[in-house]
């Protein structure tokens, strides 16, 4: 009985062995709706997707599904009175019932193409037969390249599997190749139309179609996005190439989250780098990367407000077999201010301006001091919290004034040398991540801002528990005592002043952590409001609400009465003899 069971896994394993045999012999096998590429990987058809996740696979048994573009991530839109219909491969759009096309046609593929109307006379269809007879005009066909990398990009970041850096840049550079083929197919396609242009939150198209001879140093200039790119006539109209010519500019304002500064490998690892444009291409028949006989001028519009710190770079998509990196080969920086940076380019592919940050040095040191200082600041906070808990506790303890000798002796060096190993901890392990690309501050990344945030928090910890401990210790004391009634108030003025140190140093830094949400416009307010008042609240405690110094100024601004002096100077005559206290 053990040898019928046996046989269909040795079918198996043998079906199984022969797919790997045929793999190696450099050709594939496919599953149903997929196609093999270069005789060596298999890929699913249009509207399909492995159940991997991969574009690529080698695997026998994966299979290709269908993918719903009528339900999220993609959800088609197919416009008023309409719906999406999801068939095997694709989808159609159908009128509502009651509504149908002014074409008579039972389908449409997107919304440009909607003219779902109400069921009117036959006079009034069979005029808009006509219209809708005649070619769509172009907007409609460069809308569907807009929906195209719409569904790219979301497939993108919804399907597993697509995170590694190589596979990244395949990706892009295959999307950024294959929408300006499109661009300029449709532009090629209806010459009549010299000007065609398409834009939306996602991506802007122009196309520009040259059928006439180029005059003396003509230029033609595209615009997209708030983005331009200037091109001589002739670098356009090619000798080699008969019939009319096109050139494609195209915006795109979310592809530079994908290909963001991470692929930029000349900028130095401890140098901060961002990118700070939108990803603009331009394309015409010519392969990418093709020596212009005159340069190009690209002007992009900042995402960001360049400071005076940062440095714009210019750079290109390079594209080298597998490798897929931006360059500033070719890119050099004509012009750059707050809001527009202007560049010179010998070639034409994708662009983008990168900023890094330079007095990196000094922004550093920058940050650094302010570590310190805000650390220093802190731990003078908790030594004041220590001292004024140990002169409440002298009440009840005989031999204090050996602690209070020890801890004038350590506040100086606890004091300053504490934050001081921090500040040199921090500094000796991660030096780069003290400054961020607009300010001069720690970085966020990797948990940095906690060599701040971490002492910060404990400081306020402990000195809460200090303020528990002295209000108790004055409680108790007040409670049986009648004499010391001096030493009880320059306790409680002590108390007083510590209270609020711990409220003007310690708790307006809440408002700093708080810094998030929709409220992080406000708390940031208030935040740069407070702390700015900092050193008149110090001053207004420690100064103004001071017995000794409100005593002192009293003796400076009150002068002395001769009567006053001369009291006192015969105070101790001949026959009075001086008190003897010890």
């Amino acid at each position: 009985m053990r040898g019928p069971s046996f046989l269909p896994g040795l079918f198996f394993l043998l079906s199984l062995s022969e797919v790997i045999i045929h793999k190696t012999k450099a050709s594939c096998t496919c599953p149903q709706h997929a196609y093999c590429v270069n005789g060596t990987q298999c890929t699913c058809d249009h509207g399909y997707v492995s159940r991997s996740g991969k574009e690529f696979f080698t695997f026998p048994l994966n299979t290709c599904e269908d993918i719903d573009e009528c339900k999220p991530p993609i959800n088609i839109y197919c416009g008023t009175n309409a719906v999406c219909q999801n068939v095997n491969g694709g989808f159609h759009c159908l009128c509502n019932p009651g509504y149908k096309l002014l074409s008579g046609d039972t389908q449409f593929q997107n919304s440009n193409e909607n003219t779902c109307q109400k069921t009117t006379s036959s006079t009034t269809t069979e005029g808009m037969k006509n219209v809708s007879r005649s070619p769509a005009p172009e907007p409609s066909q460069l809308q569907r390249v807009v929906e195209t990398f719409k569904s790219f990009l979301t497939n993108y970041t919804t399907l597993p599997g697509m995170g590694e850096k190589e596979e990244v840049a395949s990706w892009a550079t295959t999307v950024l190749q294959d929408v300006e083929s499109e661009a300029l197919q449709i532009a090629l396609k209806f010459p009549e139309q010299k000007i065609q242009k398409i834009h939306n939150s996602i991506m802007a198209i122009e196309t520009r179609v040259v059928t006439d001879n180029c005059s003396e140093e003509q230029i033609f200039s595209l615009n997209t996005h708030m983005n331009s790119v200037d091109i001589h006539c002739d670098d356009i109209v090619q000798e080699n190439i008969q019939g009319p010519s096109a050139i494609a500019f195209i915006s795109y304002s979310s592809l530079g989250n994908i290909t963001n500064e991470t692929f930029f490998e000349e900028a130095n690892e401890k140098e901060q780098v961002y990118l700070n444009s939108q990803v603009v291409s331009a394309a015409i028949r010519s392969p990418r990367n093709t020596s212009l006989s005159k340069s190009v001028i690209l002007s992009f519009q900042q995402m960001k407000m360049k400071t005076s710190s940062e440095k714009a770079i210019c750079v290109y998509w390079k594209s080298t077999g597998e490798h897929s990196q931006w360059s500033r080969d070719g890119c050099f920086l004509i012009q750059a201010n707050e809001s527009h940076t202007i560049c010179n380019c010998t070639h034409l592919s994708s662009f983008a301006v990168l900023m890094a940050l330079t007095k990196q040095v000094l922004c550093a040191i920058i940050a650094g001091a302010l570590h310190y200082l805000y650390l220093a600041s802190f731990t003078w906070m908790l030594l004041e919290g220590l001292h004024l808990f140990l002169t409440a506790r002298n009440l009840t303890v005989v031999n204090y004034s050996s602690v209070n000798k020890f801890m004038k002796k350590l506040m100086f060096p606890v004091g300053y040398g504490v934050p001081a190993i921090i500040v040199a901890i921090s500094a000796a392990s991660r030096p780069h991540l003290y400054r961020t690309s607009n300010r001069c501050w720690l970085n966020l990344d990797k948990g940095f801002i906690w060599s701040f945030l971490g002492p910060v928090c404990a400081i306020i910890c402990v000195n809460l528990v200090i303020f528990l401990l002295i209000l108790w210790i004055l409680k108790k004391k007040l409670s049986s005592l009648n004499s010391e009634v001096s030493t009880i108030q320059n306790i409680r003025m002590l108390t007083f002043k510590a209270t609020a140190q711990l409220f003007i140093l310690g708790c307006t830094w809440c408002l700093g952590i708080l810094q998030v949400g929709p409220a992080a416009y406000v708390m940031a307010y208030l935040f740069t409001i407070i702390n700015s008042l900092q050193g008149f609240f110090i001053f207004l405690v420690y100064c103004l609400l001071s017995q000794q110094v409100r005593k002192w100024f009293g003796e400076i601004i009150t002068p002395k009465s001769e009567s006053g002096t001369y009291t006192l100077s015969t105070r101790f005559g001949t026959d009075s003899k001086p008190s003897q206290e010890f």
